[in-house]
C-alpha cells in the first residue's frame, strides 16, 4: 500500500481509488479525545437522566385500559433507564471526571400516543448516540466502556421495539 499524506483541499490517489476532501473531512469529525468523549458521556448520563423521569410521568399520566401493558413497561424501562445511568457514572468516574448531576429536557403530554411518538424519537436518538460513543470509545482504545455500551445500546434497542409495537407500526 502506498504512503498517503492527507490534505485538506485536494482529493487524494490511494491505489485506484480517490478519496476525496468530504471523506477526509469526515475522518477528521471521526477523531476524538478522552476530555471530548467525557463530555459527551455527561451529555449521554444527562439524558439517561430525562429518560427516566419522562417514562415515570408518561406512565403516571397515560390512560386507559387499551394502555395497561404498555405503562407496566414504561415504568420497566424507567427503572432500565435509571441503571443506564448509573453505568454510565461508573465509566466517567473511572475515566477521571466528575458524572454531571445536570437533567436534559423532559417532553410531557396528556396524549397517550404522543408520549409514546416522544418516548420512541427519545429512544432513537440513544440508539444513534450509542453507535457512535463505542465507535469513539473503541478509537481510544476504551475497550470495556466500548462494551458497556452495547449492553446499554442493547436495551435502549428493546426500548424502542416496545413503543414501536405499542404505537402499532
Amino acid at each position: 500500500m502506498k504512503s498517503v499524506k492527507f490534505y485538506k483541499n485536494s482529493a487524494i490517489k490511494l491505489g485506484s481509488k480517490v478519496l476525496k476532501k468530504t471523506a477526509i473531512k469526515g475522518a477528521e469529525e471521526m477523531a476524538i479525545t478522552q476530555e471530548k468523549l467525557i463530555e459527551l458521556l455527561n451529555m449521554d448520563l444527562e439524558l439517561e437522566y430525562s429518560a427516566a423521569i419522562q417514562y415515570i410521568n408518561h406512565a403516571a399520566v397515560m390512560t386507559g385500559a387499551a394502555y395497561g401493558d404498555i405503562i407496566k413497561e414504561l415504568k420497566i424501562h424507567a427503572t432500565e433507564e435509571i441503571q443506564h445511568a448509573m453505568t454510565l457514572c461508573d465509566q466517567i468516574d473511572y475515566l477521571g471526571a466528575m458524572p454531571s448531576v445536570n437533567v436534559g429536557k423532559i417532553q410531557t403530554s396528556r396524549d397517550n400516543e404522543e408520549m409514546l411518538r416522544q418516548d420512541l424519537d427519545g429512544q432513537e436518538d440513544a440508539i444513534r448516540r450509542y453507535k457512535t460513543r463505542i465507535e469513539q470509545a473503541e478509537q481510544l482504545k476504551e475497550f470495556a466502556l466500548a462494551q458497556q455500551l452495547r449492553n446499554i445500546l442493547a436495551i435502549e434497542q428493546e426500548h424502542a421495539m416496545d413503543l414501536i409495537q405499542a404505537l402499532g407500526r
